[in-house]
């Protein structure tokens, strides 16, 4: 049975989920990305920036999406100041709790696994998220986007605010892209 033939559920993370899901960062950013960075670059940050914020998963604020016995995408949203990275991106972490009447909700860490995306699953991931923030009351959103993620992002109505560019190792760094949205 192919893919585009099953369907599949979306559900909060747990810790229990952890291992499976680096994994499936590692594959997503290895496979999908290689259009939009570099080898060297995609090694490093799989090192130094991507990776799971069990923060998020405390929260109950990340999602799993599973299909066929395994967890096929993932990615959350937050109601914290940190904008992206994982557990080890230690120099951008901002664990203060946002203001749902004056500040924006971060969408954060969306990965797919090769071989499911453009399936529709990032779209009902955003839907999700983006519903979880509203009945908490937040209004804005914000990112900071991959560069492989800005069209999936565009299409839901995010705008580009900046270019961010994150420095890795051995003079390497990587673009981030910071986009918005407002609701009603």
């Amino acid at each position: 049975m192919s893919p585009t033939a099953l369907s599949y559920t979306i559900r909060p993370a747990t810790i229990d989920d952890l291992s499976e899901l680096q994994a499936l960062v590692r594959e997503s950013v290895w496979r999908l990305q290689a259009s939009d960075y570099s080898d060297a670059v995609r090694k490093a940050a799989i090192r130094l920036v991507y990776g799971i914020d069990t923060q998020l998963i405390r929260d109950k604020t990340y999602f799993a999406v599973e299909a066929m016995d395994q967890i096929i995408a993932c990615g959350g949203w937050s109601r914290r100041r940190t904008l992206f990275g994982g557990d080890q991106h230690t120099p951008t972490r901002e664990p203060e709790l946002l203001d749902p009447a004056t500040d924006a909700a971060k969408i954060r860490a969306f990965f797919v696994r090769p071989g499911w995306e453009r399936k529709g699953i990032g779209s009902a991931l955003i839907r999700a998220c983006e519903q979880a923030a509203l009945a908490e009351g937040f209004r804005r959103f914000e990112m900071g986007s991959t560069l492989t993620g800005v069209a999936l992002y565009s299409a839901h109505g995010y705008r580009e605010v900046e270019r961010i560019q994150v420095p890795l190792d051995q003079g390497l760094t990587m673009t981030v892209v910071r986009m918005a949205k407002a609701v009603g």
